[in-house]
């Protein structure tokens, strides 16, 4: 119904925006992956998604449209709400969320808070095929590029860094450069540890 929002930025929590357009003021809420993308300006465009129900009409707006879809695709799961498909996006880019679920990552997909393993596994089980269809991915290269991460950590685990920390580093490496060996990922990450 409401595709986009595009104006000036009135006030910005970690959860939400309030965005003045035409002398309209929309709250909208996000993620914090949509927080961390918000420009410094006061001009400002968000991809929306309007939520309507019996008391309430919920506008939840990303800056990317990547993650509104992902959000979409989210909410078609049974017992995923607006909330929990939220606090996903909050808690891994959605480029995780979508190899996470691409390669039947269960542990990735309950890392993140309210995220059961029976969720986890409705999750991957409702979404695995559109996923790979919607974002075009090549399945093999998916679950090589998973194996390639988790070598590299343990490798990292076994020259003495701490595995979140390791881990942080590795996703921000393969975003930059998805196909990276193992043993580019390990010297990246030496770099940046």
């Amino acid at each position: 119904m409401i595709a986009h929002i595009q104006g000036r930025l009135v006030e910005k929590t970690p959860t939400e925006v309030i965005i003045d357009c035409n002398g309209v003021g929309y709250h909208i809420n996000i993620s914090l992956h949509t927080y961390s993308l918000l420009p410094d300006s006061e001009s400002l465009k968000l991809f929306t998604f309007l939520q309507i129900k019996e008391d309430a009409h919920t506008l939840y707006g990303f800056v990317e449209k990547q993650e509104r879809e992902l959000f979409k695709l989210l909410l078609s799961v049974s017992g995923v709400g607006a909330s929990t498909a939220r606090t996903m996006l909050s808690s891994l880019a959605p480029s995780q969320i979508i190899q996470a679920i691409a390669s039947n990552d269960v542990g990735t997909m309950q890392s993140m808070k309210g995220i059961g393993a029976k969720t986890a596994q409705r999750i991957i089980l409702d979404l695995k095929e559109k996923v790979l269809k919607v974002y075009n991915l090549d399945e093999v290269s998916v679950i090589e590029s998973n194996t390639n991460k988790d070598e590299a950590l343990s490798a990292l685990e076994v020259l003495g860094f701490a595995r979140k920390a390791a881990e942080k580093v590795i996703d921000k490496i393969i975003r930059e450069t998805p196909n990276a060996s193992v043993e580019n990922l390990i010297k990246q990450a030496l770099k940046n540890l």
